[in-house]
């Protein structure tokens, strides 16, 4: 067996004794090497240990008393082959968030669940039922279950009052889950790619396709989970167009289907406050699935990082970022105005976030990116749920706005905090938002 070498390095010294008071411990395998079993002296770190990282390897399971890891919060254990969730996970008092992600599973046990569980990953696996004790752990904030086969949630898991983000797409539901409503802090919603969301009628996409070799590559300009954002001149007869292209990573994210992604984004049409899309990717030499879309001016970037295991379910701003008060509100506008622009096309667009925000850095002008976990809004009531989902999203992006400037208008305050709201009927539609937003324009944004 041939480790990769920073996992053979970390084994051979955690075996010699060189890593006691460890907090952190990554042993991931690689295509040469994959460890079989859990190294036994793991549970000598019983201590100190908070993270560990056992991803990529060829376990099947844990041992029968990975509970002496008292302080253990993090596992990682994504890429295995486990057909069970190990139930010796819920001995495991300290451990707060799990990732299981395309390890083959079948069956979770409810003991398996901690109690103090806050963020559970177990996308892309053959899971057909979660236990009702999901709904008994107060502390779930975040549930990734994209890519499986379920097709009913217990309806325990309305009592999950702190659950802000659930992935559910590519699985087999044939109709929006009732509990769902009753989740007063729910705003990030992924269902595409189930029954009941491919009968919704949709707007017609742009079908252009674009060939591999009338792409020239350019540098790397951003990385997310599910794929990478290049540079690339794409040569149309005599012309050469400079253009954005994302090569996604795999055949299913955390959100759900790159597919799903590509439809939305260019049925979403042009909007300025969109990222829009100019095409689907054809003939890569590999299948990778890919989509072209403009490039944004120089030096536009990121309004804020992605969640980190601390945060959870919220973004990471840059401690050093102040925003003048009028380019908060221009950003805000810009926002809104683009998600309902979605709306008004019949897609939600399920992970409205400052990560999925790219802006020119002075003036407030951005766009809204990222269409992962966009899907088809049905008619009626489910429609309208959806929705709000995406207004309350809007409004904790709103107050934290706020709180990176000075923007301290009073009816701001007031309308991030019917947005975010607990009982979804009560939230305004985007366009309401829009509207007050405009009237805050209108009198000045200090």
């Amino acid at each position: 067996m041939s480790l990769p070498p920073p996992t053979h390095a970390s084994l051979a010294a955690l075996r010699r004794g060189d890593l006691a008071g460890a907090r952190a411990l990554r042993l991931p395998g690689g295509p040469k090497g994959r460890l079989t079993t859990m190294p036994p002296e793991i549970l000598g770190l019983a201590d100190t240990l908070e993270f560990l990282d056992l991803s990529h390897n060829d376990l099947t399971g844990l041992p029968a008393d990975l509970g002496r890891l008292h302080r253990l919060k993090v596992l990682f254990c994504s890429g295995n082959r486990f057909e069970r969730l190990p139930p010796v996970l819920g001995d495991c008092a300290a451990l707060s968030q799990v990732g299981f992600r395309g390890s083959g599973l079948v069956e979770i046990p409810a003991e398996s669940l901690p109690p103090a569980l806050r963020w559970l990953t177990l996308t892309n696996n053959r899971i057909a039922t979660v236990p009702a004790a999901l709904g008994a752990r107060p502390r779930l904030q975040k549930l990734m279950l994209a890519g499986n086969r379920l097709r009913a949630l217990p309806e325990s898991l309305a009592g999950a009052d702190n659950l802000e983000l659930l992935r559910i797409a590519a699985n087999g539901f044939e109709a929006l889950p009732g509990c769902l409503a009753a989740l007063p802090r729910l705003a990030w919603l992924s269902w595409a790619g189930n029954p009941f969301e491919d009968r919704v009628p949709r707007p017609p996409s742009a079908t252009e396709t674009v060939a591999w070799g009338d792409l020239a590559l350019g540098p790397l300009l951003g990385e997310g989970a599910s794929g990478w954002v290049m540079r690339a001149g794409w040569r149309r007869g005599n012309e050469t167009r400079i253009v954005a292209l994302k090569l996604f990573k795999g055949a299913m994210t955390s959100d759900g289907l790159p597919e799903r992604e590509m439809a939305a984004c260019l049925a979403a049409g042009t909007h300025p406050h969109l990222t829009g899309g100019l095409g689907r990717l054809a003939g890569h030499p590999d299948g990778t699935d890919g989509l072209l879309m403009p490039l944004l001016p120089e030096g536009w970037r990121v309004l804020a990082a992605p969640p980190s295991l601390e945060s959870c379910s919220r973004d990471v701003y840059d401690p050093a970022l102040r925003l003048a008060p009028g380019a908060a509100l221009r950003l805000a506008r810009g926002v809104a105005a683009g998600a309902a622009h979605l709306h008004a096309r019949g897609f939600g667009h399920g992970d409205l976030y400052a990560h999925n925000i790219l802006w020119d850095g002075t003036r407030g002008e951005a766009v809204l990116s990222d269409f992962g976990a966009a899907s088809a809004l049905p008619p009626g009531p489910d429609g309208a749920f959806l929705q709000r989902l995406d207004v309350r999203a809007f409004g904790l992006l709103l107050d934290e706005l706020r709180a990176v400037s000075a923007l301290a208008h009073p009816a701001l305050a007031a309308l991030a905090e019917i947005c975010a709201g607990p009982d979804p009927a009560a939230r305004p539609g985007m366009d309401a938002v829009l509207r007050a937003l405009d009237a805050v324009g209108e009198t000045g944004p200090a």
